[in-house]
């Protein structure tokens, strides 16, 4: 996606970026991230929780250099599903949100989920990424479609109901195929 810029990913330093995610994770446009009445120290504690995790990790998106998306990653097995599905091996759990803006750029967010979903397949032990985004959702349901995710069924977590869905890295390169 040159004609929108360029994507790195760097490790979430919880103490430098805590500011700038508060402002992300407490916008309007965050409702389904479920920390619309976080405090800075809510938020700085909950990612200083996750940077102490063996098997959850949150990384910064940059866009040409700038703070753009957070992505997270975890290990299903260990966090966020346990006992909701049959976890395969290869199997990498994923979140991601777009940072709020005034001027958004028109398939800027396709191209944030396309970045993350390239980031996790480079791993080589990854064989399927699964997300369980809120059923209420319908925009991420629609982006996670765009990119090979396939729906399986909606599951009851402690906070929401979930669509469980699952895209392997041949349904993401074929998804990427078709769309190019």
């Amino acid at each position: 996606m040159s004609t929108i810029g360029t994507f790195t990913i760097r490790p979430l330093d919880p103490e430098k970026d805590a500011e700038l995610l508060h402002r992300w994770v407490t916008h309007p446009k965050a409702a389904f991230w479920m920390m619309q009445d976080a405090r800075l120290e809510d938020v700085e504690r909950e990612y200083m929780r996750i940077a102490a995790h063996e098997h959850h990790h949150a990384y910064l998106g940059l866009h040409d250099g700038e703070p753009a998306f957070l992505m997270e990653k975890y290990d299903p097995r260990h966090v966020e599903l346990v006992g909701l599905y049959e976890p395969e091996p290869g199997d990498v759990g994923m979140h991601f949100l777009v940072a709020p803006t005034d001027r958004p750029v028109h398939g800027f967010t396709r191209a944030v989920i396309t970045a993350v979903m390239e980031e996790l397949f480079a791993d080589p032990a990854t064989r399927r990424v699964v997300v369980e985004p809120d059923v209420g959702n319908k925009a991420v349901h629609a982006l996670n479609e765009a990119v090979g995710f396939e729906p399986e069924r909606e599951i009851d977590k402690p906070e929401k109901r979930a669509l469980l869905s699952f895209c392997t890295r041949e349904q993401f390169e074929a998804a990427r195929g078709a769309s190019a």
